[in-house]
């Protein structure tokens, strides 16, 4: 069926194409969602960039049409022939050994046995690349030495070699040494014979690399029955050149010798082909070049595909979406071009063929982005650090695995078991499907530590209710403690910032090490990460103005200071000036009917100068009790009063009665804050307060009595609580 059919058909309203055949069709970026294709023959067909979303490809074939078959298979011949040349010729100079007596041709033959002895040695128990690099460097290294060796090896030759094979016979001596002479030297030779054969070598292993991708290509897309033909042709090829190459003597062992290269080289590619870890670099090569042609679903949309039961050998998923991708019973998967998908991982793509074969499997750090694991057998699988989102694992087995710091954001995992699963900084938000979920209990950390709950077994329902909660959490971390006012002003504004949004905080928790963290209960619809972002903001702009009004009080507090210590140096002034005060006394006559003679009357209060200073003393023996040491409160409060009682005694705008009735409500505030819990003296406090703010108003501005009332009347009241 042409794919322009297809298509037309798809625009129509037909979705059910189960059986037909596709081969070679072009639907590059087509929109066939939801079509069936089950069971159809899709080999060389391109889906690439279409939209497949939902399409089921059960029991489909795909892979390459015969004539791409045929095309790669006479590539992997070409390099079969080409290879042919260097395993005969490898048998040739090993046949040296046994068929010629030069010289030169005994070294080039040992130095090729030893190569290729070191080189399959290496390949087989590492890779080609291993092997490839010890031959590499050990012909390096003999190059150098021989030339390095060169002048004492001749010395060695020409002084004891020769003597000792010419048994003291000075003829035979000399024959020897002209035979040194004539064969131009054995040194010169052993360097130059070192570097042909690892000249030869080196092209060696680049046939090495085409024998594999030929011997794997002929696999892939034609099978077994391919590969025993691509060895049998590499023998008799092998063979054939190295009769034409080689001499009647080495024919032999020439032959053995060639066939035993052939060989090996097919059993590499085999090996590459089987065991994904020996050379990766070289099977990607493999693979990529035997998908040339195939079924292409090059960044195609395969979200919630079905390839259950599908042949998909030589089929090309570079860069395709694969989420949801069902792939059970899938056929040949692993010679499909998986390039940075998830199929790339051989552990994963086999699980992804057979999930019920994940049990106690080690799929720490694997990406298993949107994979179908639905009903998958997970238990006591180590998932550490995996990466499981938007994964579907409906159902799915996982008790008793380790989610340890793995990534399930949008992971839908209803109706799956997490009983006894480890949970330990997992990566789960809103979007993660817990609804339903089987679990009995779980641990917060690993080695089966802070169980939950601690104890009996989580009722139908709670275990979605616990992780619910953290879904409207923000959490504000604090590594040095908090500072409660700047947090609730940061708070505050946060909330109105974003139009009131309630915030509500959900719990505090001491970490330890000073570090606090702070659940901040938001509604599900916001944007946590603004509040997050917001909040951290306005914290730290909260705590410089908190900073900068600290500093502010502390450099008024040291001015305060200043100003108490010079007011001591002036008051005991005043107090010694008043007490050498003389006393006047004033005389009045007073009538009296009863008596005329003269009485004497002194005013308490006008002439009694001795009383004020009396009570000025008292004053500040009352105000020097203060604590001024206990609390910088009190130190500031001691301060003020000394201020206001020295702007009563100097005040000039009021009289000695007024000058003593103000220092008496200086007095009784002193009182109170040596006795704060005293209710009666708090309101007598209280009272001198609202007493000296009387006076205060009825004074001139300039009243010294005044300007210091309005400085230190409002401190007073904040400090007394007033």
């Amino acid at each position: 069926m042409k794919a322009a059919a297809v298509i037309e058909q798809y625009k129509n309203g037909r979705r059910d194409f189960r059986g037909e055949s596709l081969r070679g069709g072009n639907f590059r970026s087509a929109d066939l969602a939801g079509a069936d294709f089950s069971g159809c023959d899709i080999r060389g067909a391109n889906f690439s960039r279409a939209n497949l979303t939902g399409v089921k490809f059960a029991g489909a074939k795909a892979g390459l049409p015969k004539r791409w078959v045929v095309i790669l298979l006479g590539l992997a011949l070409v390099l079969i022939l080409f290879s042919s040349y260097f395993s005969a010729m490898a048998g040739h100079l090993v046949g040296l050994i046994f068929g010629s007596s030069s010289t030169q041709n005994q070294v080039a033959g040992w130095s090729t046995l030893i190569f290729i002895i070191l080189f399959c040695l290496i390949s087989w128990r590492k890779n080609i690349l291993a092997g490839a690099v010890a031959v590499t460097v050990a012909g390096s290294v003999a190059v150098a030495v021989a030339g390095a060796v060169a002048g004492t090896l001749s010395a060695f030759i020409f002084l004891f070699l020769f003597p000792l094979l010419s048994g003291g016979d000075a003829a035979e001596f000399a024959r020897l040494a002209g035979s040194l002479r004539g064969d131009g030297a054995v040194v010169n030779a052993l360097v130059q014979i070192t570097v042909s054969v690892a000249l030869y070598l080196a092209g060696a292993i680049a046939v090495i690399v085409a024998v594999a991708v030929a011997v794997t290509v002929a696999v892939t897309v034609a099978g077994a029955g391919a590969l025993a033909v691509a060895v049998a042709i590499s023998v008799a090829l092998a063979v054939a050149v190295t009769v034409s190459v080689a001499g009647t003597g080495t024919v032999t062992a020439a032959v053995a010798i060639s066939v035993a290269v052939a060989l090996f080289y097919c059993w590499l590619g085999w090996l590459t082909l089987k065991q994904e870890s020996r050379d990766p670099w070289l099977r990607k090569i493999v693979i990529a070049f035997a998908a040339i042609g195939g079924t292409s679903f090059f960044q195609a949309n395969l979200t919630a595909i079905d390839f259950t039961g599908a042949t998909l050998k030589s089929t090309n998923f570079n860069q395709a979406i694969l989420n949801k991708t069902i792939f059970k019973q899938a056929i040949k998967l692993e010679l499909a071009r998986p390039d940075n998908t998830l199929l790339a991982n051989p552990r994963v793509r086999e699980f992804l063929i057979d999930s019920r074969t994940g049990s106690g499997k080690d799929f720490a750090q694997a990406d298993l982005r949107g994979a179908y694991l639905e009903g998958a057998n997970l238990q006591t699988a180590n998932l550490r650090l995996a990466d499981i989102s938007e994964a579907s694992l409906q159902y799915a087995n996982l008790a008793g695995a380790n989610l340890t710091e793995v990534n399930a954001v949008n992971a839908d995992l209803r109706h799956a078991t997490l009983t006894g699963a480890c949970v330990e900084n997992w990566n789960i938000d809103a979007t993660t499907q817990l609804d339903e979920v089987d679990c009995q209990y779980i641990y917060l950390l690993n080695g089966q530590k802070e169980r939950r709950p601690s104890s009996g077994e989580f009722q139908p329902g709670e275990f979605t209710k616990l992780f619910a909660e953290m879904f409207d959490t923000v959490d504000l971390i604090f590594r040095n403690g908090v500072d409660w006012k700047a947090f609730i002003a940061a708070l505050k504004e946060v909330q109105v910032q974003n139009e009131d949004t309630p915030l509500q905080i959900q719990s505090i928790a001491n970490k330890g090490d000073g570090v606090i963290v702070v659940k901040v209960h938001v509604p599900s619809d916001t944007d946590k990460e603004k509040i997050h972002q917001e909040f951290n903001q306005n914290y730290q702009l909260q705590l410089a103005a908190i900073e900068a009004q600290y500093k502010a009080q502390l450099t008024a507090k040291e001015t305060e200071i200043a100003i108490y210590r010079q007011q001591s140096v002036d008051m005991m002034e005043i107090t010694k000036t008043l007490a050498n005060r003389p006393i006047h006394v004033e005389a009045k006559a007073m009538s009296n009917s009863n008596d005329s003679s003269p009485n004497i009357t002194i005013r308490d209060i006008n002439n009694s100068a001795v009383n004020f200073g009396e009570i000025i003393g008292d004053v500040t023996n009352t105000i020097n009790q203060i604590a001024a040491d206990a609390s910088p409160e009190n130190a500031q409060l001691k301060a003020l009063l000394q201020e206001l009682t020295q702007a009563i005694e100097i005040d000039s705008h009021l009289d000695e009665e007024e000058k003593a009735e103000a220092a008496n409500q200086v007095k009784k505030i002193a009182q109170a804050s040596q006795n704060p819990d005293d209710a009666g003296l708090q309101k007598k406090a209280q009272r001198a307060v609202n007493f000296l703010e009387t006076i205060a108003k009825a004074l001139e501005p300039a009243s010294k009595l005044a300007q210091a009332c309005q400085t230190a009347l409002p401190i007073i009241l904040k400090t007394l609580g007033f």
